[in-house]
């Protein structure tokens, strides 16, 4: 018998067996569901619907080209990952995937994404939705987020442009209204995620990320909190006020942009302990309901409109 037959199993080198359920993760689904739900927003903005085969080949190319800027992401990241307890598990950093194999797989869906798109609707919304996978993987991912303090701020605007990019896939052009979508989502996208930086600022300063609170303090994030929140909660109402919502719109922009703006600051005011950490989860998990409940309103309204209900 062979010197080989009593090696340990453990000697043996392993190469990870990525199951499915692995592959759905790298698309970040629940950012995909948003990212659809603001993109339909901005399609049906359109003066003209597009035929609902295009609709839908549309947003099924913005959901993947999302997937793909996920896949990337994770594939870059894989080393900040690795050391955040919130992103241990991920399929790379735990070890059930390789890094080739999300870069791949995020490679192919995001050619596919932009060519599809481009031949369903129009070169405009493919060009767009190219820009914001660059952007989002190149200059967010691979620059920004390990660079300026601001990182948020200006990587903010990857995550705001599926609207343009549903209105570019309906019509071939850009509206005001599109972009008053994406200014929502851009100013919503700093005191959303540096609610979150002030309870996972430990998370964030082992991996060597300069989030705000990590670089100027919490004090200062607690600021800058307020001070886009103040902004946010009038952006909200613009819809409305634009003409392109309606009243029921406009109530519930109002009163959750008010509700918004009591949760920051009392973000901004308790400022130690338990209190301090309570304050910024209840921002956190709110403003993403905020984000959701503007565009699913926007979203039912539209249709209700293109059915002659209103």
């Amino acid at each position: 018998m062979s010197d080989a037959s009593y090696l340990d199993d453990s000697q043996t080198p392993r190469i990870p067996v990525a199951a499915p359920s692995d592959y759905v993760w790298l698309l970040k689904p629940r950012v995909m569901s948003l990212v659809v739900l603001t993109a339909l927003a901005g399609l049906l903005l359109a003066p003209t619907p597009p035929h609902p085969l295009i609709a839908f080949t549309a947003l099924l190319s913005i959901a993947v080209g999302a997937g793909a800027s996920g896949a990337l992401n994770m594939w870059y990241d894989s080393d900040i990952d690795a050391v955040m307890t919130r992103t241990q598990l991920r399929p790379i950093p735990s070890g059930r995937m390789e890094r080739d194999s999300a870069l791949a797989f995020g490679l192919v869906l995001a050619l596919l994404s932009i060519f599809t798109l481009g031949f369903a609707t129009n070169w405009l919304a493919a060009s767009l939705l190219a820009f914001t996978i660059f952007f989002y993987v190149v200059v967010y991912t691979m620059w920004l987020k390990r660079s300026p303090p601001q990182n948020i701020v200006i990587g903010g605007a990857a995550g705001a442009l599926p609207p343009m990019v549903g209105y570019a896939a309906a019509t071939g052009d850009i509206s005001l209204a599109s972009v008053i979508l994406f200014a929502i989502i851009f100013v919503w996208t700093p005191p959303h995620f540096w609610a979150l930086a002030l309870n996972k600022h430990d998370d964030y300063a082992r991996a060597g990320v300069p989030m705000m609170p990590n670089v100027h303090g919490a004090d200062r994030t607690r600021l800058e909190i307020l001070v886009y929140s103040l902004l946010l909660a009038p952006l909200g109402v613009l819809p409305w006020l634009m003409g392109f919502a309606t009243a029921v719109y406009g109530a519930v922009s109002i009163v959750s942009g008010l509700y918004l703006v009591w949760l920051a600051a009392n973000v901004y005011r308790r400022r130690e302990g338990d209190a301090a950490r309570r304050a910024a989860l209840k921002l956190f998990l709110f403003s993403i309901s905020y984000l959701f409940m503007l565009f699913l309103i926007l979203v039912a309204e539209r249709v209700a409109h293109i059915a002659g209900y209103i």
